[in-house]
């Protein structure tokens, strides 16, 4: 999912309400923001952030399939962001803790890694 700002707690409910429900014993969010330092430790004014979307519904669905794992969803913000700005939104739900922390993990290393380039404002 990309486009407009979602809700998490829309997210939440709808996921909770739907198919595969019965089998969901954890949810687990993401909400990734924009440091004012960098890993480094120089200090960061912002970030220019793109995305490719089509690569992200890919990733979501990729993830979906992970053993254990009922509904994924994902949100990544893109342009010019400030610090304390969303770079983005991620939830897995799923059946047990290890299956949820392992497909949230992986979901957000590829976000990261494959779906967003994203450059420093110092």
């Amino acid at each position: 999912m990309n486009g407009t700002r979602p809700s998490i707690q829309a997210w939440l409910d709808e996921i909770k309400n739907g198919p595969g429900s019965a089998g969901i014993g954890m949810l687990l969010t993401h909400n990734g923001v924009v440091r004012g330092v960098a890993r480094d430790g120089s200090p960061v004014q912002g970030m220019d952030l793109s995305y490719d979307g089509d690569l992200l519904d890919e990733v979501i669905a990729q993830v979906e399939s992970m053993p254990g794992v009922v509904a994924v969803r994902a949100w990544v913000n893109g342009g010019r962001l400030a610090v304390g700005d969303d770079i983005m939104y991620a939830l897995v739900a799923g059946d047990i803790r290890e299956h949820v922390f392992d497909a949230l993990q992986e979901l957000v290393r590829r976000i990261k890694t494959e779906v967003v380039a994203e450059w420093e404002i110092k």
